[in-house]
């Protein structure tokens, strides 16, 4: 690995640990960028759907104005767009602008991929909840990209069953064990939620929410917490429901899990603002019969959420109108007309605070019409997201918690095994890929 990849990856895993200026040097954002003037023709890489519509949004006024045009082409999300950016990059024609996944930022900034566009965008920092605007400045000075959307977790119950089985809507997580055991007891074909292995994003975010750091730094290396007090505070817990039977183990997203939740079989689900949509798919004939409530926590104190999925909208390096770029950038994820039409074309729930409680979000989902408050509650949520801690290699522990997880959770033992495999898995990659890594 050169040299100066090195260089840029520690100083990056630095500066999420201390909240340094350590990136501030590293960033790639071009000086003259910030003067530049004329006509602009930038492409976007996205995913979100209707992502056209909002940019003619711009290129009909903002962009019409400033003489910045900008062109959306549709791409693949996950590992497939991030693979797709680094081989762009390596020949110097990766796009102006990228939708990028929060835990994939790390791995981009290490390549040299994004530019640092703080000069360009710092005022949109009010704009965020201070631990979303966190995962796009890695805790820095620099600023790596603008928050588009965020997937802050919760906790939804079927109201109607909850209230059938006389169960209290669980605070924290050991009222959550409780509820569980105490399901069980008064109807044993039934179960409070599942444990699944096959979304390592929910696995992350409930370790986040405990204060788990993945990624973070030693001097010139790397340090993965993989296997960290927080995680296995979480594994332990999750791995203890599921072999005393007390919830499920099957693996979501399958047409018995859709099956379960329709017919009632479980009647809790941990999940983020986006279920709604998954429920309306998943379990059509419940409709207006669950509720949504903060995540239990594990001090009863103190009010956190983890974050499962979001994305960010990033400029590249290899842009030669950085600060056009980061204009549309910032348009696209804090003004109100902009943040509507996501809202309504691409179904996002938006990053900015302030686009949360806005008229697009006035009315509760439909398939949550009972819960008038639902959106003003998932703001408030939102602003209690936890800060998070990437690395260069999040593909790797994702995969190695699919498997182990996968089997411990099917075969009911040890979760504290299938966690240090993760560890491991992680650990060697990175030394294989030629990084240090603190022992």
């Amino acid at each position: 690995m050169p040299n100066t990849k090195l260089r840029r990856l520690v100083a990056t895993s630095i500066a999420v640990t201390l909240g340094g200026t350590a990136l501030a040097a590293c960033g790639s954002s071009d000086d003259k960028s910030s003067s530049e003037s004329g006509p602009a023709s930038l492409t976007y890489w996205s995913w979100t759907p209707g992502m056209d519509k909002v940019a003619d949004l711009w290129n009909k006024g903002p962009g019409k104005q400033q003489k910045i045009t900008v062109t959306v082409k549709k791409q693949a999300s996950g590992d497939t767009l991030v693979t797709k950016i680094l081989t762009a990059h390596k020949a110097k024609k990766a796009p102006d602008l990228v939708q990028a996944e929060y835990q994939a930022l790390p791995t981009l900034v290490s390549n040299d991929a994004l530019a640092d566009i703080a000069a360009e965008s710092n005022d949109a920092k009010s704009k965020f909840a201070d631990g979303v605007w966190q995962q796009t400045t890695l805790g820095s000075d620099a600023v790596y990209a603008i928050p588009q959307d965020i997937g802050p977790m919760m906790f939804y119950y079927r109201q109607d069953l909850f209230k059938k089985y006389g169960l209290t809507v669980p605070t924290t997580w050991e009222q959550f064990a409780e509820t569980a055991r105490a399901l069980k007891k008064k109807a044993p074909d039934k179960d409070l939620t599942t444990f699944s292995a096959n979304d390592s994003g929910l696995f992350a975010g409930l370790a986040q929410q405990a204060g788990a750091k993945w990624w973070t730094a030693s001097g010139d290396k790397w340090n993965v917490g993989i296997d960290d007090a927080a995680t296995q505070k979480v594994a332990d817990f999750w791995g203890g429901l599921v072999k005393e039977g007390a919830i499920d183990n099957q693996p979501m997203y399958t047409p018995s899990w859709n099956k379960a939740l329709n017919t009632g079989k479980q009647i809790a689900w941990v999940s983020a603002v986006w279920a709604p949509g998954t429920l309306t798919t998943a379990a059509p004939d419940t409709k207006g019969k669950w509720a949504m409530a903060p995540l239990p926590q594990w001090d009863g104190s103190k009010d956190v959420t983890g974050s499962w999925g979001g994305s960010s909208t990033a400029v590249t390096t290899d842009s030669q109108h950085k600060a056009a770029a980061a204009r549309f950038a910032t348009w696209l994820n804090t003004d109100p007309q902009a943040v509507a039409a996501l809202a309504k074309e691409g179904g996002i729930y938006p990053a900015a605070t302030t686009a949360q409680t806005s008229d697009a979000f006035s009315e509760p989902p439909a398939f949550f019409s009972n819960q008038a408050d639902f959106y003003p509650k998932a703001a408030e949520i939102a602003k209690t997201t936890a800060p998070s801690a990437w690395g260069p290699n999040v593909n790797v522990a994702y995969t190695t918690f699919k498997d182990a997880f996968g089997a411990a959770a099917k075969d009911k033992s040890d979760f504290g095994g299938a966690l240090k495999k993760m560890q491991d898995d992680t650990v060697a990659d990175l030394k294989k890929q030629g990084f240090g890594v603190a022992q």
